[in-house]
């Protein structure tokens, strides 16, 4: 798959590099950035895959999450994808919840979506690849995390996919998507009224069901202005009751933004570079 790049920037060392390419999974031009350590000039480094949320694409994340310095001390590669396909053609709808910009991070099967909005498949599998294939990156060394939509995704992925994550943590997740307004309408959309296929992509369920066979880590503000409609008290309970290990923290005072991911970044970096050396 051929690569465009659109720019690369000295940071902390390391590399911060923005690529577009033609992806297969979405059938349309997709945008990522890519941090590279220094020390991936010496060897393939492990890698931590950060999911963006609701309105987002790569570019947020890689210029607010102030997760770069971190990521250079630690020795790990970052990786930023868009949270959507984009583009002319492309299914859109006018609320900011839905379509571009609002993928979810699964694989539509409802039309005007299922063309275009396969991001599951883009995600876990073509992108790893692409970049594993342009990087010096070990896909044996892969840990995942996000922030909103993109925690849901984070979560829900490495559920799923625990053979190819070895570590996973979030910021303020979508967590019961299945009982909330953020998750029932776009579930709907993209994958119809059967609610049967809607649990393979709620966190709390999965964590009911199968868990995760390492330690998680969840920070959540308590100031958070869409408390509401994450609901971490579904996650958290659910973590109790399976006695899962890892870490559920309500952190007094921080609300939503990235403001709040800036706070605990170095620690989720930290954390998922113990795991992944």
């Amino acid at each position: 798959m051929s690569l465009e790049t659109l720019s690369e920037t000295r940071s902390f060392g390391g590399t911060q590099g923005v690529y577009r390419h033609k992806s297969q999974s979405t059938g349309t031009d997709m945008t990522f950035a890519v941090f590279l350590p220094e020390l991936a000039q010496h060897g393939r480094v492990p890698v931590l895959w950060y999911l963006s949320g609701l309105t987002c694409t790569h570019e947020n994340a890689m210029t607010k999450a102030a997760a770069q310095q971190w990521c250079d001390e630690a020795g790990i590669a970052i990786v930023f994808p868009d949270t959507s396909p984009r583009g002319e053609g492309v299914a859109n709808d006018d609320a900011y919840d839905l379509g571009q910009g609002a993928g979810f991070y699964v694989n539509a099967t409802r039309d005007p979506w299922k063309p275009h909005f396969q991001m599951w498949q883009y995600v876990v599998h073509e992108l790893p690849e692409l970049v594993s294939d342009n990087f010096a990156i070990d896909r044996d060394a892969m840990g995942i995390t996000g922030h909103s939509m993109g925690g849901h995704g984070a979560l829900t992925i490495a559920m799923t996919h625990p053979d190819l994550y070895r570590s996973v943590s979030a910021f303020s997740p979508i967590a019961n998507p299945t009982e909330s307004d953020w998750g029932r309408k776009q579930l709907t959309a993209y994958l119809g009224d059967d609610q049967d296929a809607w649990r393979a992509h709620d966190s709390t369920l999965l964590m009911t069901e199968r868990g995760y066979p390492g330690e998680v880590l969840i920070d959540q503000g308590s100031a958070d202005q869409f408390l509401d409609l994450l609901k971490p008290e579904s996650l958290a309970h659910a973590m109790m009751a399976r006695r899962q290990p890892g870490q559920f923290r309500m952190q007094p005072g921080y609300d939503h933004s990235y403001f709040f991911v800036q706070s605990f970044m170095a620690d989720h970096v930290f954390w998922h570079a113990e795991r992944l050396a």
